[in-house]
């Protein structure tokens, strides 16, 4: 019975997703309409849909995990600094990067930096365009692997299996309904991973006395509810979190906004650029209560096993599931519950991963094939190649994904990285600063991202202060090659410094 809860639950979610898919496939009449939604999403939409494809697994397995298996202090700071990142994002880039595509006729990232720097080399766009796949493919990778590893384990099915069962199902919907079904989807499973987040508190809280109790316990464990140490509980002892170096490093995360395709897309997208200051303002509440409840869930957790309701924890981050499956036991109605809990998990990761798919499928056919190398198709015939490139580069995704040991969240914090690097500085400079010219952005551009892999694989393994995290240094250089560089090379045309004090 509890099982059966749980399955139809996620059939119904699973079959809601494929049909929004084929609803919205009519509305894609041009190559716009699928990959910007033709500039027609409404301001709840584009603000949930936006977090949604942001937060991906991480916000119901990593956060609660993290503060399970040492404390709130990483899982904290790192959360302010995406909360943080989420509201400048959305106040300073946003409302800019509406009129300024528009102005210019982008559709997607690649082509908003060739047509700000009139880079008529397509040296921006096709090393744009190779970052975007570079990151998001292995990216999407993981997110059919977090799905596969779910199913996996909650019936017991063949990895492969449920693995491919998953990837389908996102493949269905994205590569039918495009860019509005995703956004819409996304809107939609925003609210199911916000009702996950509440249901598992709700219980959480009836099983173990309450909110008194967590804190009770969790002031009895040294450094656990501190700001500045973590608690060690093989040695049930407090340890220092690092000081102000790596409370700068964790907060950098936030710096990974600015550069983020999928996100950025959807200010893109937004149907009217006034409704924007909502959308930041819907989006900023939801993203800073969201994370700080899946804080809790993890200390919560923690409470929860010391009362002996939950077994200790093998995998710190399958701590909602355990807390699902605990839930489901308690009759059928519960298990419905338990359902949508998980259901919310799945939520997480697919909404990331169809975002990702449109963005790397975009780079590929229409700024690679169609923009690069002149390859000229009609209306229709675009539609389809953009579909044949999304299904490729989930088939490749799919392989990417057959090992069920890949590590899902060290792929995310490296693309993170990545995205955040090569193009958040550009985009920033781009926006508001009329003396960046293409050499600057090139350089910027390709610097940012090969000092991520510097860093990562060179200089963060000698540890001390070299071990922060790569987004960092990856900025500073960006932002360092890309302002320099402008300056010892000519001043943009007057074409582009008119178009650009127009937008403004």
């Amino acid at each position: 019975m509890a099982t059966l809860g749980i399955v139809i639950a996620i059939v119904v979610y699973l079959a809601a997703l494929l049909i929004m898919g084929a609803t919205f496939a009519k509305d894609n009449q041009t190559i716009g309409d699928y990959y910007l939604g033709g500039r027609k999403l409404g301001p709840f939409v584009t603000a949930m849909s936006a977090e949604a494809s942001d937060m991906s697994s991480w916000l119901l397995m990593g956060l609660p995990g993290i503060a399970y298996a040492s404390g709130i202090c990483d899982v904290f700071w790192t959360a302010l600094g995406l909360g943080i990142g989420t509201y400048v994002n959305w106040l300073i880039v946003a409302k800019r990067l509406r009129k300024y595509s528009e102005k210019n006729n982008s559709v997607t990232i690649p082509d908003f930096f060739e047509h700000r720097f009139r880079d008529k080399s397509h040296i921006l766009m096709v090393a744009s365009s190779l970052i975007i796949v570079v990151f998001f493919v292995p990216y999407v990778g993981s997110g059919f692997a977090a799905c596969g590893k779910l199913f996996s384990s909650l019936f017991g099915l063949d990895y492969t299996i449920a693995m491919l069962v998953s990837a389908a199902v996102i493949i269905g919907y994205t590569a039918t309904g495009g860019f509005t079904a995703a956004s819409v989807t996304d809107f939609l499973q925003s609210i199911i991973m916000t009702v996950a987040l509440i249901a598992v508190v709700c219980f959480g809280l009836s099983t173990v006395g309450g909110v008194a109790t967590v804190q009770d316990y969790s002031l009895s464990l040294d450094g656990y509810i501190s700001l500045l140490a973590t608690h060690d509980f093989a040695s049930s002892s407090r340890v220092s979190y690092g000081g102000l170096i790596t409370i700068i490093s964790t907060m950098a995360w936030g710096l990974g906004y600015f550069g983020m395709p999928h996100i950025l897309l959807r200010f893109m997208a937004i149907e009217d650029p006034e409704k924007i200051k909502l959308s930041r303002r819907i989006s900023t509440v939801w993203v800073f209560i969201a994370m700080g409840v899946a804080i809790f869930i993890g200390v919560m957790t923690r409470t929860m096993v010391h009362a002996g309701v939950l077994p200790e924890l093998e995998d710190s981050e399958r701590a909602i599931v355990i807390i699902a499956q605990t839930l489901a036991e308690h009759g059928f109605l519960a298990s419905l519950l338990a359902g949508v809990i998980l259901a919310g998990i799945l939520a997480c990761t697919m909404s990331t991963c169809d975002s990702q798919m449109l963005a790397a499928s975009s780079s590929v056919s229409e700024n690679i094939l169609h923009e690069t190398f002149g390859i000229e198709l009609s209306e229709h015939m675009q539609m389809v190649m953009a579909r044949i490139v999304l299904i490729a580069i989930a088939v490749v995704g799919v392989i990417i994904a057959r090992d069920p040991n890949s590590s899902v969240f060290g792929i995310v914090s490296f693309a993170w990285a990545g995205f955040g690097a090569a193009f958040g500085p550009i985009m920033l400079l781009a926006l508001f600063w009329k003396r960046a010219n293409r050499y600057g952005a090139i350089a910027g551009m390709i610097g940012g991202g090969v000092m991520i892999f510097i860093w990562k694989f060179l200089i963060k393994p000698l540890g001390g202060v070299f071990g922060i995290y790569e987004l960092l240094p990856g900025f500073i250089v960006a932002l360092v090659l890309c302002v320099a560089v402008s300056l010892l090379t000519p001043a943009p045309e007057q074409e582009i410094v008119d178009e650009f004090n127009s937008v403004s």
